[in-house]
């Protein structure tokens, strides 16, 4: 991104211009099971599909409010969850694992919704600091 986001405010800003299909794209090719199955849809609700033809035709369109605010929200549960299970390859099998502390449900399928992306920051501080149930 060509602007630092360094507060909520700026994050906030950086999510209502929309951000760039290109940093959609960039992390897919960080986080490997966005680009299988119907995860990216789940997590950031734009399919592979999609984000293919944008890379290919209109690379610097942006994405909608609501597409940039998921995907915003979806790296910052994938850092949390790195930073909880110790490494992003761990983070990442654990977003796909159905979880005892979220009802025995994946965590990428709780993504779909606001609701369902805070149950799994809120498990997420809860494995942080050692309180499963």
């Amino acid at each position: 991104m060509k602007r630092s986001v360094r507060t909520a405010l700026d994050a906030h800003d950086l999510i209502v211009a929309g951000l760039p299909s290109r940093s959609l794209l960039y992390l897919v090719e960080g986080v490997q099971f966005l680009a299988a199955g119907d995860a990216l849809n789940k997590a950031i609700g734009i399919s592979i599909r999609t984000l293919q033809r944008r890379k290919s035709d209109t690379p610097d369109k942006a994405l909608s409010i609501e597409q940039s605010s998921r995907a915003w929200r979806f790296a910052e549960i994938i850092a949390k969850a790195t930073d909880v299970m110790g490494s992003q390859k761990a983070a990442e099998a654990w977003a796909l694992e159905p979880a005892i502390g979220l009802d025995n449900r994946r965590p990428i399928d709780l993504l779909a919704s606001s609701a369902g992306a805070e149950a799994v920051e809120d498990y997420l501080t809860r494995l942080e600091y050692g309180v499963y149930t």
